[in-house]
Parts: C-alpha cells; structure tokens; sequence
C-alpha cells in the first residue's frame, strides 16, 4: 500500500530497514542471514514506528482524543468501565507482544493500524487493535472480552481482515469478509443483481455470483427464437460494475461468476478470459468458476459425449431453476426429453480447455457441486461458492415483481470468517475454550451484520447465523515439530486437529442455542436434529494413530465415541446456533502478521520475495526457519500436488463448508515428480491438471482454488490476487 511514503515524518534516503531486509536475500558463507530480518525489524519500529506514533500523557487522554476526533466508536467503550478497559490494556501489555519478523511489522502499521486522517502518525499498536477488536466482539460482556484479548494477543485467533480491520472504528466499512449471490432467469433478477454488485463492492468484499439460472444465447426470449445474448453480456456488465464500484478508489472491486458445466455457454464462458477474445466481451479483472456435477467426471472418464442444456427449457420442465436440478440424476432424462434443447459436445474436449485456461490465467476454480451436497447437513441445495471457493452454504432463489419489489424473498450469503493459528493453538492452556471464545467473536460478527441494501443477503444472515472458522499455519507447524508436508504423520495430525475444531465449534453453537433458546432456521430439517451427521463419530475411534502425534496431543483432549454421543444428544435436544460453523479461507496477508505459513498450503519459498506497491521487494523467511527445520520446507513448486490434496481432503471430511485449496505447479515439471510422465516431456500438460483434477474429486475435494504456475521466466500465471476475501 506504499503508507509509510505518506508519513510526514519518513524520508526512504533516511532508513534503513529495507536494505536490511533485501540482505536476507544474499547468503553469507552458503546460509541464509536470518538475523538480518531481526535487524530490519528492529530498525523499522525505531525509525517508522516510533517517531510516526502520536504521543499522550496517558491511556484515558488517548481514548478521549480517539472517541472526540471521530477515530472509533463511542457505543461499544461506553457498555464497559473505564476501569476495565484499563486493567484489559494492562493485561494485554503484560503479554508482552513483539513482532517476529519485518514482515509482520510492516503489513499490520501499513494495512491494519488506524491512522490519523492525513496519514502523518499513527494512532494505535498492534496491542491496541487487539483491545479495541475484544471489546468490540465481546459486546459488554467483560469475561468474553478478557478470553477474545488472550486469544488474539497471543495469535491463536485471527479475524478475517475486515472484521480486525474495522472493529470498532468509528468510519469502517462492513465487518464480512465476501458475498455470494445468484440471478434468475429473468430482466427484474439480472438488474437486481447487478445493482447488488455495485452496492456489495461499494462496503467492501468480493461478490460471488452464479449466472447457472440464465437462459444460453440463442434461447427464446418470449417464444421468439434465438433472442437471447447468453452469459457474456451480463458477466461483462458485472466486470464493469466492480471496476466502478471501488470505495472511492482505495480498492479494486473484485468479484467472481460462476456457471454449471453443462450450460450451454460454458464454452464461450471459458473463452472470455483468453488473451485472444473478443474484445466486446473480454474479462481482464472479473474471476471465473466452474460447477461441476458428477455426470462430468463420468463422461470425461468414458470419453464420451455430453450434452448441454437449455436452462430456459429445464426451468419450464422441473418448475425450478437450472442450479436446483440434480443434474447428474436427471442427465438420462434430460437427454431424452425433446421438450429440452441439447447440443453435443465431447467431455474430454471441454476437460482439456478447463485445464488449457487453468495454464494461461489459473482460472477457472472448480466447484465439486455434487461432492458439496452429498456431504450437506442442511436440509436445501448449495448451488456455488464464493470469491476464494471456501464458502458452501444453502441458497433459495427469491422472486422479483417488474417494481423491483420481492415477491418471495430469497437467501443470499454473507461470509463471516476468522482463523485459528496452528502452531500457536496447540499451545493453548485450554484448546477446547479457546475454540469456544472464537466462535462467540465470530458470533457477534454474524449478529451484528446488518447488509440492508441486499435483502436476500440480509435475509440469509438472519435465518442461518452462519460463521466459518478456518486455520492457518500447517506447514509452518510441521516443520516446526519436523515433519514432512504430506507424509503420514502429517495426515494423523491435520486429521485430529480438524476433528478437534469440528467437535468444539458444535460444542459452543450447541451451548448459545441452549443459552437463547434459538437454533439457525429450519434445524429440525437438519442431519443434526436427525442426529444421522453424528454416525461417522459415534460408531467409530477418531484417535491419533502414530506415536508422533499422540505426543503432540498429550495434553488436549481429544473426545471419545462416548463424548461424541453425548454431543449428538445434546444438540438433537437443544440444537445449533450456526447453520455452517468452518471454512479455510486463503488468508493470505493476515498469515504475514501472524507469522505464520497461509492457510494449508505448502510454502512457496523459504525466502519468499514479496512486491509492495511504491516500496519494491520486501523478502520474508518462512517461520521457524533455522537449520534444522530446512529440510522440511519444500516449496510447493517442488511438491507432489497430491500430497496437497490428501492434506485438504483428510481436514474437508470434518469441515461443514469447503476449503480454499491452491494447486502450485512448474511449467517445466522437476524430473520424477509425476510418474505419469514416464520421460515423454517435462513440460506441463493439460494431461497433468486433468489428472490432478480427477484426484481431488475422487479424494472428496469440494473445490480447487486457483491453479498457480511458475514459469521458465520465473513468472507466475494465476498468482493469487484475492485480497478483497482473504482473511
């Protein structure tokens, strides 16, 4: 964000950090010099931080001037005493925080920490966003603050970066992260959503929205044939609507379409993001999403022929929109209606051009619809996810009248995202409360989001109280306590820890439901009220199995099939608070500030270069590196990517929604990796992601993210652009 070149006070000539940073780059007799990212960030906080901090007398003058100079919220101070606000502070400096590494330093006074309004000084540390985000989520309940403030100052919890940003700032944007949103097949619905795009990207987010429902070109338009545009037009109006739509020009408007597999403009849907489209209709910032069904995979597999389907004729068929048909089921029967239009195309052909524009853009994500559904405790249809593929929930399409007006109100999305930080976790003095104080901050979140100017995403919140905690950190763990990304220790543990946020998530939605006599609409619907969800752990052992990871969770309990089937009991009887409760998100800066490896995924490098707008490159050592976890950090450039995907699919058997999972891969593939290439050639092929691809599906992956390639050139295709969701 190049803050520190608007600081009044900082003159680049003057400063040092930086070129201490770049040295971490240059090795010193053959090792890495790691004490030079300490010096960088040593000098960072003297020169940058110290003299850019406005000054007090005291604490109380400080909280005066904030509140009086409209910098945070008068409401949310005045539900606690001054005194309590004091002694929390206290406490929260008595932890002593210090920043690991100049990365982390520079993105939380850069990105997070509240400025005054000319940008000449900052108005609060790293300490002080954690107290203001406590007693923000806390809501006045003193005990709660306490635990949110001990989570987040020792960064076990990580809000997503609109809730951290903006918690109790006085002029913030929303508290969500992303949105998700769908159109019907009809004018009033395709305006309605594009004005929603413009009104979700103007408070902040990325938008998802599923175009699935819409007639394909050529479709009749009021019996007359071949009147209908398809998708293109309608996507590109979107696109345009985002890039106007962009909080004043402090963000890019960033938002993501998605379209069925078998509709019938998924060729030229793929299309529009070549190099070579038409211009009218080419997408240079709007990313695409595929929803795949079952039916896919099979007739890709049999090389067979597929048929694609008029979504117009379907709707008039099954009395409902193209997304709610079970396409896989139905598929026979569609192809045998003559009421419903088809065009033939071969499966394998479409499979290689997903995979030929996952090679140029790292597009389109793929969305395992039926996995999705089949896994879906919730009684309804997910339809397709979000901006970073993690979010999966039901939706109900809503009716709009020529006015404008809702016929039939609708369920839309809002995401409302945090993440636990694995290596710190693990250290909790208590994992299970921990998880607990987590889910009352996302809690609070979901509460309080009121998205007024879209009443089917408004409506949704309301119904379902959705949250979705997710984790991060896992490579940065394993290297941590020397184990190897992939291998079989590491899948004992990824599948305890998942299991464990799993069990104590349903733990505190069970116990606020209790608390409020209140459950997420339509519970008595649910796998939970029927208690069938609980099969998987009450009629079998979840355990550690190596000896290694009964180590490591020696002193967290880890639930028997008898606590399982207590737990059952207790929410048949008294229910959930939350519809969904977990989602791994990308979390990709906020990974920075916490010190900590991305999400799930492998590294990419142990001195990763990043480039910072106006600054340049700014290097980062992987966390906990030192000589003896170096050979644990393979780049997942140098990664079997089925070692990513066992990774995911072992965490996705306990988590209710999806994962944002990011396949790495070299345009030049190192020697041996694949044994599929068998020496034909070593560059990647189509074939190679086809592969891929199919793996994750029969390993039970909901979703793929992007497809990020790092070429010859040492480019990379796909690098992940999604700051608008990432938490």
């Amino acid at each position: 964000m190049g803050i520190y070149l608007s600081l009044k006070t900082i003159d680049t000539q003057d400063v040092t950090y930086y070129a201490l940073n770049n040295e971490i780059n240059i090795p010193v007799d053959g090792q890495i010099p790691l004490n030079k990212d300490k010096e960088a960030l040593a000098a960072f906080l003297k020169e940058n931080v110290q003299p850019n901090t406005k000054k007090f007398p005291d604490f109380k003058t400080k909280l005066d001037f904030l509140v009086t100079h409209n910098y945070l919220e008068k409401g949310f101070l005045e539900k606690y005493s001054f005194n309590f606000i004091e002694s929390l502070h206290q406490e929260l400096l008595d932890a002593k925080f210090h920043f690991k590494s100049f990365m982390a330093a520079y993105k939380f006074y850069a990105q997070y920490a509240l400025k005054t309004n000319d940008n000449a000084y900052y108005l609060e540390n790293f300490t002080e966003r954690v107290l203001f985000n406590a007693l923000y989520f806390a809501d006045g309940n003193q005990q709660v603050a306490r635990d949110i403030a001990a989570e987040m100052i020792h960064q076990r919890y990580q809000p997503a970066t609109p809730s951290f940003l903006n918690a109790g700032r006085a002029r913030r944007g929303e508290l969500v992260s992303c949105f998700l949103l769908q159109a019907t097949d009809d004018m009033n619905s395709i305006g309605r959503t594009i004005n929603s795009a413009l009104q979700l990207s103007r408070i902040g987010g990325g938008v998802g929205i599923t175009l699935s429902n819409l007639r394909g070109a050529g479709d009749p338009i009021k019996h007359v044939e071949g009147a209908a545009s398809g998708v293109l037009p309608v996507m590109k109006l979107l696109e345009d609507s985002f890039s106007y739509s962009n909080q004043l020009g402090q963000r890019q408007g960033a938002g993501v379409v998605y379209l069925n597999v078998f509709h019938p403009d998924i060729i030229s849907f793929l299309g529009a993001k070549k190099e070579n489209a038409d211009e009218k209709y080419r997408l240079k910032t709007l990313s695409l999403g595929v929803i795949v069904p079952d039916k896919f995979y099979q007739l890709a597999r049999q090389n067979a022929d597929m048929y694609l389907f008029s979504p117009y004729d379907v709707e008039r068929t099954y009395g409902k929109p193209f997304s709610y048909v079970d396409i896989t089921k139905e598929y026979d029967n569609m192809v045998a209606n003559p009421k419903i239009r088809h065009k033939k195309i071969k499966a394998r052909n479409l499979e290689n051009e997903i995979s030929k524009l996952q090679q140029e853009s790292g597009y389109p994500y793929i969305v395992n619809i039926d996995t999705a559904n089949r896994a879906n405790p919730i009684a309804g249809k997910i339809i397709m996810s979000n901006l970073c593929s993690e979010v999966l929930q039901v939706q109900q399409p809503s009716i709009i009248d020529d006015e404008q007006h809702y016929q039939k109100l609708g369920t839309d999305i809002s995401c409302n995202l945090g993440s636990t930080n694995i290596p710190n976790l693990m250290h909790s003095p208590n994992f299970g409360h921990s998880i607990e104080t987590m889910v009352r901050a996302l809690t609070f979140v979901t509460d309080h989001s009121n998205i007024d100017v879209v009443p089917s995403v408004q409506h949704g919140n309301h119904q379902a109280h959705t949250i979705g905690l997710g984790a991060m950190g896992l490579h940065s763990y394993f290297a941590k306590e020397h184990i190897m990304y992939g291998d079989q220790v590491s899948l004992d543990f990824t599948n305890i820890y998942f299991m464990l946020l799993n069990y104590w998530t349903l733990k505190a939605s069970n116990e606020i439901a209790r608390e409020r006599h209140q459950t997420f609409a339509n519970f008595e619907k649910s796998d939970y009220a029927n208690g069938s969800y609980f099969d998987k752990y009450v009629q079998q052992t979840w355990q550690p199995k190596t000896a290694k990871v009964k180590e490591l969770f020696k002193n967290i309990f880890i639930p028997t099939q008898k606590d399982w089937q207590a737990l059952k009991e207790a929410v048949m009887q008294d229910g959930l608070y939350h519809q969904n409760r977990l989602a791994v998100a990308p979390n990709g800066s906020i990974s920075y500030i916490n010190d900590t490896s991305a999400s799930l995924q492998p590294i990419i490098n142990k001195i990763e270069d990043r480039q910072e707008k106006k600054i340049g490159t700014i290097y980062y050592p992987a966390p906990y590196l030192s000589n003896e976890t170096l050979p644990y950090y393979t780049s997942a450039y140098d990664m079997d990517m089925r070692h990513v995907i066992d990774i995911y699919a072992t965490a996705q058997q306990h988590v209710d929604q999806g994962m944002s999972m990011t396949l790495f891969m070299r345009s030049t593939i190192p020697e041996g990796l694949y044994e599929w290439k068998k020496g034909d050639t070593n560059k990647m092929t189509t074939r190679d992601l086809n592969i891929l691809r199919n793996y994750a599906y029969n390993k039970g992956i909901k979703s793929i993210y992007y497809i990020r390639t790092y070429t010859d050139d040492e480019n990379e295709i796909g690098a992940n652009a999604c700051e608008s969701c990432v938490i």
